[in-house]
């Protein structure tokens, strides 16, 4: 691997061969867990200036309708966080002569406050070429990593690490994009509100006659031209750009008649908003509502409850593990293949081009004396290259066989195939691959491996039906029914479901105090933890549409499998599994811990203090706040930063609230601990009566019991306050 220093540069092609595709990785780390920062990318041209404001890319406009630049979103890692970036070069316009990374930190935070700020390049095949970290940005509040730029027909890579102390704004304004003043945006943003609303309730008239699907479409409008108008109003950021939609093809390759989808979150704009009288030409905007499924279902028009919808996805004649995961292959492919924001969602991240998908099923390769049939095959094309993966997929907890994969890896370089995928119950740990594979490094050819969980495609779908949208309301219905095929018993597709063999041993070891530190069945009950308290968060994620993830607090480039090690030690001491989830939205982070002594499971969250105040109105508040929670809530009070101050129910608090002060008027109270606690399951799976079942439905509880009855942090800015990049 290349290691960088500030204003070194290197060309891609010395350092691989791979290199059409490649994945930007900034990462940092946080001594509380709580540290974030955004990305962006700017595209320049030969003056050094963005061609639009669409050529600037970050969280409210995170895809190029032309698929060169894709930002993946957040990647725990174990020191923090991790963003990903997917750039096509083959695909990025012939008049862009660099490409700009860069991220920002907002509410006045600098990036002083963050450990091993460092940014990392792999090449399509998954393989890391270089690293570049970032020194001296200790005030800055923006930062530029780096840039790919080209030079004749190749790229190449320059570290910059120059810093900004005027935030996104400062950086993004340098380069060329336009801010306009906050005042103006809500007065626009207002104005764009109430015509767009307007009309689309005048749509929503004749959209009965028209059909469900397009008043679905028109309530989409509708709702979210209240919330752009909203956003503004309350002084938010209001960034805007108009990426150009990306024409549907039919299988075939030909134009199709459909109406055109763009990439998601593309905003798209009427044909016909010239031709209509009176209406000034509104600015497209990213903030726009597409296609998603109404939470309320329609009332039924079965007589009673024996009656069963038609599913296009039926699952009640699946037995085998043969049937399953052949039937869920297939949905799951021919889903990807129809609906495009699914389809590259999950691809994406693997390296593979936006372009036309097609899958397969049942397909025979050449593989010695035995052909091998792959459970599946993805191919994309793109400018007339092809991108292919194959796909190995389990279900209802089988486990990946390492010869299966070796094979496939193998067929895979032989054919110059990009990527073997596998999908299971399982999740994949960072630094503990599910399956070992041998690379034969004389080959020219790179062959990625990539591995996917059942959990993360429920989580894409749902995200994308309850939150996002897609183009239209088929695509949607076409979510809905793989979301239900999922989520049915039948189909074998319910995520990591087994704490492993070595839960029992370990439980009653820590029962009897005969388990000691090195045990290796600790290390795999940690293992299992690790994966449960991930798939936890994808769950809580795709019900809530905000990010989940979960808290790794470890020294800065502390080795994965370390970190474990240390933590199954901890276990064999104090029979306690512990995790912290960071859920976007909410004011502090929920801790889980899991004490297999007791047998008992604690959800709680810290809360902070407010700065102004005085104490015994801090707690009426909180109890007011608090008014729908269990009575069974335990609340502590935390002084000078440690546990330590009264501690009750609020069934007990809420006729007086005053006893959760001290009694020695000089303590300093800095916060509140809120906690429930619960038995756990005492099986290793998803049982009624397991623990993983037990873990969820804690999690999920607290969250909608408690949580949500808190105040939220301050909505985000862009860090000079000063105004909103203009579409």
């Amino acid at each position: 691997m290349h290691e960088m220093s500030k204003g070194s540069n290197v060309t891609l092609a010395a350092l691989s061969e791979n290199v059409g595709s490649v994945i930007v990785g900034l990462g940092w780390g946080s001594p509380t867990g709580e540290g974030d920062a955004d990305v962006s990318v700017l595209l320049l041209d030969a003056n050094g200036k963005v061609r639009s404001d669409s050529d600037f890319y970050f969280y409210n406009h995170p895809v190029a309708a032309d698929g060169s630049v894709q930002l993946l979103g957040k990647t725990p890692t174990a020191d923090g966080n991790e963003d990903r970036i997917s750039f096509d070069l083959t695909a990025v316009p012939s008049d862009v002569d660099r490409v700009v990374v860069a991220a920002s930190r907002y509410d006045g935070a600098c990036f002083g406050e963050l450990d091993d700020v460092r940014l990392s390049l792999a090449d399509g095949a998954g393989e890391e070429l270089l690293r570049f970290a970032v020194q001296g940005a200790d005030s800055m509040s923006a930062i530029i990593f780096g840039e790919l730029y080209r030079r004749g027909e190749q790229w190449k890579f320059r570290a910059v690490g120059q810093g900004y102390d005027t935030g996104l704004a400062g950086l993004a304004t340098d380069f060329g994009v336009d801010i306009e003043d906050d005042a103006e945006a809500a007065e626009a943003a207002e104005a764009r509100g109430d015509a767009e609303e307007a009309e689309a309730q005048g749509n929503a008239g004749t959209a009965e006659a028209r059909g469900d699907a397009e008043a679905v479409e028109a309530r989409g409008d509708a709702g979210t031209a209240e919330a752009q108008g909203d956003a503004a109003s309350e002084g938010r950021a209001v960034v805007t750009a108009t990426p150009a939609p990306v024409p549907v093809t039919t299988p075939a390759g030909e134009p199709g008649p459909r109406e055109a989808v763009e990439t998601v979150p593309a905003p798209r704009r009427p044909e016909d908003a010239a031709a209509r009288p009176g209406r000034a030409t509104a600015r497209p905007r990213t903030a726009k509502k597409k296609v998603t499924l109404p939470r309320a279902a329609r009332k039924t028009l079965a007589e009673n409850e024996s009656w069963r919808a038609a599913r296009l996805f039926p699952v009640s004649a699946l037995k085998s593990d043969r049937d399953r995961e052949t039937r869920a292959t297939s949905v799951l492919l021919s889903v990807m293949a129809q609906v495009p924001e699914f389809g590259r969602r999950l691809t994406a991240a693997f390296g593979a081009p936006a372009g036309r998908m097609e899958t397969f099923t049942e397909v025979t390769l050449p593989h010695g004396d035995s052909p091998r049939r792959p459970d599946g095959v993805i191919r994309v094309e793109r400018a007339g290259k092809l991108w292919t993966a194959l796909v190995e997929t389990k279900t209802n907890g089988n486990a990946l066989r390492a010869d299966q994969v070796q094979a496939y890896m193998d067929i895979a370089a032989r054919r110059g195939y990009e990527a073997v995928i596998t999908l299971s119950n399982d999740v994949e740990l960072e630094g503990s691959p599910l399956v070992d594979v041998r690379i034969d490094k004389r080959r020219k050819h790179k062959v990625a491996l990539r591995h996917l969980s059942w959990a993360e495609v429920a989580h894409q779908a749902q995200m994308l039906i309850r939150h996002e949208g897609v183009g239209n309301a088929a695509h949607a219905w076409l979510l809905q029914e793989l979301l239900h095929y999922l989520q049915h018993e039948n189909s074998g597709c319910h995520g990591f479901q087994n704490m492993g063999p070595a839960w029992v041993p370990v439980r009653n070891g820590i029962d009897d105090e005969t388990l000691c530190q090195g045990d290796p069945r600790a290390l795999e009950v940690v293992e299992n933890w690790e994966r449960l308290i991930r798939q936890v968060c994808l769950a809580l994620g795709g019900e809530l549409g905000q990010k989940a993830l979960p808290v790794q607090r470890s020294k800065r480039g502390a080795d994965p499998g370390a970190r474990r090690s240390g933590l199954a030690d901890r276990l064999c001491v104090d029979g306690r599994l512990q995790a912290e989830l960071r859920i976007e939205g909410t004011p502090g982070v929920l801790a889980i811990s899991a004490d297999l002594r007791t047998g008992r499971l604690r959800t709680s969250i810290d809360i902070p203090a407010p700065e102004q105040g005085h104490p015994l109105s801090w707690a009426k508040r909180l109890v007011r706040r608090l008014a729908e929670a269990p009575a069974d809530l335990h609340v502590e009070t935390l002084v000078d930063g440690e546990t330590g101050g009264p501690r009750s129910t609020l069934e007990r608090l809420r006729p007086e609230p005053a006893d959760m002060l001290p009694k020695d008027g000089d303590t300093r109270i800095t916060g509140f601990r809120l906690s429930l606690f619960k038995s756990m399951g005492s099986t290793r799976g998803t049982a009624q009566s397991g623990f993983i079942r037990s873990v969820d439905d804690a999690v999920h509880r607290f969250h909608r019991t408690v949580v949500v009855h808190l105040d939220s942090p301050a909505p985000r800015r862009v860090p000079s306050g000063q105004g909103a990049a203009r579409g």
